[in-house]
């Protein structure tokens, strides 16, 4: 990593004291718990994981240091106790976007607005824009096109839940991600730059296996063969 990558010790210190916060909070969730499985105990754990996840990558950015701390992953996640033929199911997906070309997003939401015969003047802002896009688009065409709307991909998570019933209608629409069991899940997909970094060294090594000269031999270049 160039020196100018590199993260200032400023932001390695304010790392380190989000993790102290995290472990206060975690702590007291676990004092306060009310079951074996709340979930309140489960989101501090999730952030004091995050929290340490990232001082983690700082202090080895700035310092070239390690933490002794090991990040669960997916595998790690409780064991299901969900019932055994569900009923019902529900699938709760996030995706992060960051907003990189607003002109871009812009200009596509005032062609949505030219399409409709609208006049309004909400395409003239980022949030503006961004409504009349998912107003217009489905979700997984946003994803499949975010470049084209000036967006670039953050991570994204899948998770599909089991119940024994369905939910009454708009039983949940006001706080539809409020209180998710994680034992009720039953698959999730992550997608994060944090994965990658491995999936990265492998293709490198590939590449080079497949790059090797091959030599006769003598040690000289082999002809190209034009059948391969």
């Amino acid at each position: 990593m160039s020196d100018a990558a590199q993260p200032t010790a400023a932001e390695v210190r304010a790392a380190a004291e989000a993790v102290k916060t995290a472990l206060d909070r975690h702590l007291a969730a676990v004092e306060r718990r009310s079951g074996e499985d709340d979930p309140a105990v489960y989101e501090a754990f999730n952030q004091l994981a995050a929290a340490a996840e990232t001082y983690d990558e700082l202090l080895y950015d700035r310092y070239d240091e390690v933490t002794p701390f090991e990040i669960p992953g997916a595998e790690d996640a409780p064991p299901y106790t969900g019932p055994e033929e569900p009923a019902a199911l529900s699938v709760l997906i996030r995706r992060d976007y960051a907003v990189v070309e607003p002109q871009r997003l812009r200009a596509h939401a005032q062609r949505i607005e030219a399409a409709d015969d609208e006049t309004s003047e909400a395409s003239g802002t980022v949030h503006g824009a961004l409504g009349l896009l998912f107003g217009e688009f489905e979700p997984d065409e946003i994803a499949s096109r975010h470049k084209e709307f000036g967006l670039e991909e953050g991570d994204s998570t899948l998770w599909v839940t089991a119940s024994d019933d369905l939910a009454e209608p708009g039983e949940w629409l006001e706080a539809p991600f409020e209180r998710v069991d994680p034992q009720q899940v039953v698959c999730r997909f992550d997608v994060s730059a944090v994965f990658d970094d491995d999936e990265d060294l492998d293709d490198e090594e590939d590449l080079e296996d497949e790059l090797d000269p091959i030599l006769d031999e003598d040690g000289d270049l082999e002809p190209l063969d034009a059948d391969r």
